[in-house]
């Protein structure tokens, strides 16, 4: 394996586009022809505009939709200051899931974008993963 790419099914991509960069501080890399590419991340992140009603896959038989949905797939935003970073995700448009968790890892908020994604932002603490790993 060489790499990893994040993609993010959207049903406005100008809205998706404001929303990553106000919400996470995500910048504009390159635009394509009908999509975007996010960077500042480890892994870029390309949010593909997909109309609501389409066919999620030739298989599933599912209709997309950009309510509230749940998948086995999130992102968890790392971030240094989570109560400076919440804030501004709720202002762009993220919905607030759960209040702050602490965990022996760090703090942890569940939010969901004006698309129906699950996210989190995560702020480690101490040393993080390192600190519970066996």
């Amino acid at each position: 394996m060489s790499g990893l790419l994040v993609n993010i099914d959207v049903e406005d991509l100008e809205r998706a586009t404001q929303f990553y960069c106000d919400a996470l501080d995500l910048r504009v890399g390159r635009r394509f022809d009908g999509w975007t590419e996010l960077v500042g991340t480890a892994a870029p992140i390309y949010l593909l505009p997909k109309a609501a009603g389409t066919s999620v896959s030739p298989k599933a038989g599912k209709k997309r939709h950009y309510g509230r949905h749940w998948t086995p797939v999130h992102l968890d935003f790392v971030v240094t200051d989570l109560n400076a970073s919440l804030p501004r995700a709720i202002a762009a448009g993220a919905t607030l899931e759960s209040g702050i968790e602490t965990h022996a890892y760090g703090r942890i908020a569940m939010l969901a974008d004006p698309f129906g994604n699950g996210f989190c932002l995560l702020q480690f603490t101490g040393r993080g993963y390192d600190g519970i790993a066996r």
